[in-house]
This record gives C-alpha cells, sequence and structure tokens, in this order.
C-alpha cells in the first residue's frame, strides 16, 4: 500500500492544533487523523488538556508516517506546522516546538484570559502577535476563521473546520476534500454535512487571502 500514497514532505510530519477549551481542538485534530488514516497513513495523536472547562490551553500532537507508527511526543523545536486557534497559543507552542521552517495558520480571533479580562495583564496587540510569530517561523498565515463561521453558520464552532480547509490548502499534506467529505459523513448527523463542507470550503479560500 505504501507505494500508493502521496509522499509526505517529512516522515513523520509534526503537526500541531492548539487552541482552549471549547474551541473544537480535538473534534479538528481526530478529524485530520481519521481523514490521513483512511488513506493508509499511520497516525498517532497525542493530547495535552490544560484547565479546559474553564477556556485552558488545549494541544494535540499529530505524528503522520507512510511508513510506521511513531509516539505521540513531539520533540522540542522539532514540529512542521502549527494550527492555533487562538493567536497568543501560537506563542506559546511555537516558543517550545517553533524553527525557521515551520509553518502556521493562526486564527486572529483572541480569547482573553480571567487576567486580562480583570485588567492584571495586557493582551498583545495584532501587530505584536504578527511579529513574534514571524520571528519563530518560517510562514504564516492569518485568516479570522471565529468570525468568518459567525457570518456564515451563525455558529464559532465552525472556525475549526475552516481551519482544517486551511491546512488543505497549504499543500503540505495529501488530502482532499472527498476526503474530509467521507469522514464527516461517517461520523456526523446529515443535516451538519453541508454546513461542515460549507465551512472547509471556506478555508480553502481564506487561506489564499489570508
Amino acid at each position: 500500500m505504501n507505494e500508493t500514497k502521496a509522499e509526505l514532505k517529512f516522515d513523520p510530519y509534526n503537526l500541531i492544533i492548539t487552541g482552549v477549551g471549547g474551541q473544537g481542538n480535538v473534534t479538528a485534530s481526530r478529524i485530520l487523523g481519521k481523514m490521513l488514516s483512511k488513506k493508509g497513513y499511520f497516525v498517532t495523536i497525542g493530547e495535552t488538556f490544560g484547565a479546559s472547562q474553564r477556556g485552558g490551553s488545549v494541544m494535540s500532537h499529530l505524528r503522520i508516517s507512510a511508513e510506521e507508527t511513531y509516539s505521540p511526543i513531539i520533540l522540542r523545536g522539532q514540529g512542521h506546522m502549527v494550527v492555533a486557534m487562538e493567536p497568543t497559543e501560537a506563542i506559546r507552542v511555537l516558543a517550545d516546538y517553533g524553527n525557521m521552517e515551520i509553518k502556521v495558520i493562526c486564527n486572529t480571533r483572541p480569547i482573553h484570559p480571567m487576567a486580562v479580562v480583570a485588567g492584571e495583564q495586557t493582551y498583545p496587540s495584532p501587530e505584536d502577535i504578527e511579529e513574534r510569530v514571524n520571528d519563530i517561523s518560517g510562514q504564516s498565515w492569518f485568516i479570522n476563521a471565529t468570525d468568518e463561521a459567525m457570518a456564515d453558520m451563525k455558529n464559532p464552532v465552525y472556525g475549526n473546520i475552516m481551519l482544517l480547509g486551511a491546512v488543505a490548502a497549504t499543500g503540505e499534506l495529501p488530502i482532499e476534500k472527498d476526503d474530509f467529505e467521507a469522514v464527516i459523513s461517517a461520523t456526523m448527523p446529515a443535516d451538519k454535512v453541508s454546513l461542515n463542507l460549507k465551512a472547509y470550503d471556506r478555508g480553502l479560500k481564506m487561506l489564499d487571502r489570508g
């Protein structure tokens, strides 16, 4: 089977999806993992949860290989892509896993922690966030998936699916819309499939203008 697979740019390919509790981080990582597994790739997912029910950090490590199963732990400085559902989470993850080749897709909608809401800390400006991300990555895209999801689907949760569409648009992984449709058709109610496909398509287009 291996000889029929598209070649990964790195093997294993180390991808991190990060966000805060309630953004659909875990759902996105599992959908992506199933898309790749159905194509014959070995996918290991490792998840870490902060105070996820209170908006704490949530991070999923995906290690993708055409040849074998790898440990779910990505080594420091060895990431190939970060998908951040919250801007400051991108900075936090890049501090540990970033390098000058890593690619970053970052949702621009902030979620302010309690310390910021209480006035004890200051949330960085969009310009500061972009500068810091660009300082520790090779290529980055900043897209407002949350607001697009609210405008198009009236529900911010579809922002995670838009980010998966953006991942596909980079060409970094051998995934297609048909792979996404197969997974969600098998795992979600029929009335949700069309909305998820719409969100995925929107993510594809957003990357082009991000």
